[in-house]
């Protein structure tokens, strides 16, 4: 039976706008390798790229195109931190760990920027990125928030606005106030997905396209890791499991730790660039502080992108031009009826304490997955950190790996509609506090 060709990127803005990208090969026949990456998204081609850097012989395995999945998909936001406050991620880890921890997120955010200037990797790289408050309680949890960052862990990067200040950033009446991340950012995740690509290949690193792993062994004490596709299969003294939401049944026990929520993202037509100007004039990317999180920004040839309304149900809305367009018009109401474009939908991996899930599948079989939201950044730490355990140094890994998970209750069965329960729930409070 002969697979079916690779899917092609996602039909988006960023499909439409992405640079020039190259087409790799589809697996055939066995080969050994030191290193195999199975993933083709931030975490699999940061992670190939300095392994291949090092030394290593690095084999990259992707089951449809590089930057195929959420890595081509999100909103292109660069977070500081984690999906998580802070003073909580000090209660579940302690707080030297915790110290650690916003050290190491704050070195995503500097590899991140390092990688796109070494690599001259046109991806719209912008800086700044502004929380909204829709309530009153969002107002407190941000001064909470902005003392807690600049009294723990010295950031100076944090700016509270009041809802004047709010206004002059974004011409929306639907905010009472914000917070100003000048150290957060914005870029086109799929053209930097296809830069570190290139920058990946030319350092040495054997891509393939169209290559879904179907069965992984991740070795023991004994026996190399192998990964098998309905065409090859690839020996190494090392596996990197970099499949984040798209790796079921690949690795069950990934599976149980991590929920797939789809959300869904639309682009307006071209507005022009006054009108464009006029909706956020500091033309920043926007986050609300929501449980179910919307999001936005401009972008370069002058449409909106909005993003949001996440699903644990992950079912896609039948008609997500209208669904989109409808919350587009409740932060701005003048642009009811506006055409859209483009639309889309994503796949986010979330873990049940929405930090990132790292460690060992094997002595020689290390993952990462589960950033939650956050992966702009996170996902360059980490492909850094599993390269750098692969050359003996864990020391970064085995912090990660320390953060405690707990997989999703339930089977199938009922874990989903549990989930979608939680999220009903969740927006009740949106709506009610």
């Amino acid at each position: 039976m002969t697979p079916s060709p690779p899917s092609p990127s996602a039909p988006s803005w960023y499909a439409a706008t992405a640079n020039r990208r190259e087409t790799w090969p589809r697996l055939a026949g066995d080969l050994t390798c030191d290193v195999c990456v199975i993933g083709g998204g931030f975490t699999g081609v940061m992670a190939a790229l300095n392994l291949a850097e090092r030394g290593f012989d690095t084999v990259l395995l992707e089951a449809e195109r590089v930057g195929w999945g959420a890595s081509g998909r999100n909103g292109g936001q660069i977070h500081s931190g984690f999906n998580r406050d802070m003073a909580e991620i000090a209660a579940l880890v302690g707080g030297a760990d915790a110290h650690r921890l916003w050290t190491l997120a704050e070195h995503g955010k500097a590899i991140l920027r390092e990688r796109i200037r070494r690599h001259a990797i046109a991806c719209d790289l912008r800086p700044g990125l502004l929380y909204a408050a829709l309530k009153p309680r969002h107002l407190a949890e941000i001064t909470a928030w902005q003392r807690d960052w600049h009294e723990s862990y010295h950031y100076p990067h944090l700016r509270q606005l009041d809802r004047d200040q709010m206004s002059a950033q974004v011409a929306s009446p639907a905010y009472c106030g914000g917070l100003l991340d000048e150290d957060g950012g914005q870029l086109h995740p799929l053209n930097y997905a296809l830069g570190l690509t290139t920058a990946a290949a030319q350092a040495g690193v054997r891509l393939f396209e169209g290559s879904r792993v179907t069965e992984l062994d991740p070795g023991d004490t004994t026996r190399s890791p192998v990964a098998t596709t309905a065409d090859g299969r690839v020996r190494a003294r090392w596996l990197v499991v970099a499949t984040n939401g798209q790796h079921q049944p690949l690795a069950s026990a990934l599976n149980r730790m991590i929920m797939p929520v789809s959300t869904t993202l639309v682009v307006t037509e071209p507005l022009g660039a006054a009108t464009a100007a006029a909706l956020i004039p500091s033309d920043l990317p926007v986050c609300d502080l929501t449980f179910t999180i919307q999001y936005f920004r401009r972008t370069p040839d002058h449409r909106l992108m909005f993003g949001g309304g996440v699903n644990y149900g992950q079912r896609v809305p039948a008609n997500p031009q209208v669904t989109g367009g409808l919350r587009l018009a409740s932060v701005f109401p003048h642009l009811r009826g506006v055409g859209i474009e483009y639309s889309w939908s994503g796949t986010v991996a979330m873990t049940r304490n929405r930090l990132p899930h790292v460690g060992r599948l094997g002595p020689t079989t290390l993952f990462a997955h589960g950033y939650s939201g956050h992966g702009v950044a996170l996902t360059a730490l980490a492909g850094t950190v599993l390269a750098e355990a692969v050359a003996g140094d864990p020391e970064r890994l085995n912090l990660l790996a320390r953060i405690p998970h707990r997989p999703f209750p339930g089977g199938a069965w009922w874990r989903r509609p549990a989930l979608v329960a939680a999220m009903g729930w969740y927006r009740l409070c949106d709506w009610l506090r």
